[in-house]
């Protein structure tokens, strides 16, 4: 193998990563992180050996021959949930297939996609807090019941992207959400006729519920990733867990 062709899998090899860890951060399952990484490398005549966990990506690229190869491993970025990155990667390496595009074109992509703006705040947060109003409305709420849950989840989500952004244990952001949301909607409740706000205490921490890792846990164990599967479905336990914990300090604290 020419020093171009040693230089162009080296160059494949760190992009290759990069998506495995974009794809990884965004919520991914393992299938689909490793479906996409294959496609690519096909596209460009190489084989790939991979071993995906929780936190790390390591892959092999393998040349035709297997005389040489490529190997190296990246820590992937804090989990959270942005289908923009997934779409986008997911269309990228359709076109890579289809279009022939070269590393360039790749690496020109992967900048744009990561330089996607995100949702302005106030949108999130209200429409967020207009889906816990919504279900609310499904468990029976009444609309004085939907307000508090607006204001509750809220607020709730407020505390939670400003201890994230102060670099709190991710659980324990979880639990001061959950703290927050309960503390709000529990006032009602303790104020008013027992049992009249029942609805509006219940679901005004739905919008903490760890849906993304339950899903792909559920997924990875079914595909046979055993490992990381059991790593994910532990993780939205815990976050289950915390969630609980701010339910029940709320409930000590008002005495209800």
């Amino acid at each position: 193998m020419d020093a171009a062709k040693q230089n162009e899998m080296v160059q494949l090899g760190h992009i290759l990563l990069q998506v495995g860890s974009l794809l990884m951060s965004a919520g991914a399952n393992t299938g689909r992180i490793r479906i996409t990484i294959t496609r690519i490398a096909d596209a460009f005549g190489y084989r790939t050996e991979m071993l995906i966990s929780h936190r790390t990506i390591m892959l092999t690229l393998l040349s035709e021959s297997d005389e040489h190869f490529f190997t190296n491993l990246k820590r992937t970025h804090p989990h959270g949930v942005n289908f923009k990155i997934l779409s986008g990667i997911s269309r990228m390496s359709w076109r890579v297939v289809a279009e022939k595009w070269s590393l360039e074109q790749i690496n020109a992509e992967l900048a744009r996609l990561t330089a996607l703006p995100h949702y302005p705040r106030w949108l999130t947060l209200t429409l967020v807090s207009l889906a816990g109003a919504a279900f609310c409305r499904l468990a029976n709420g009444s609309p004085e019941d939907m307000i508090i849950v607006f204001a509750a989840s809220f607020l709730g989500l407020l505390v939670r992207q400003e201890t994230v952004r102060m670099g709190f244990n991710a659980y324990l952001c979880v639990y001061f959400a959950a703290l927050t949301a309960a503390l709000v909607a529990g006032l009602p409740l303790k104020l008013d006729a027992p049992n009249e706000h029942e609805p509006a205490f219940a679901t005004c921490v739905l919008f903490l519920i760890p849906g993304v890792p339950l899903i792909n846990s559920f997924s990875d164990l079914i595909d046979g990733n055993i490992q990381i599967g059991m790593v994910r479905g532990i993780n939205g336990l815990i976050i289950a867990f915390a969630i609980a914990l701010g339910l029940s300090s709320a409930v000590i604290i008002y005495q209800i």
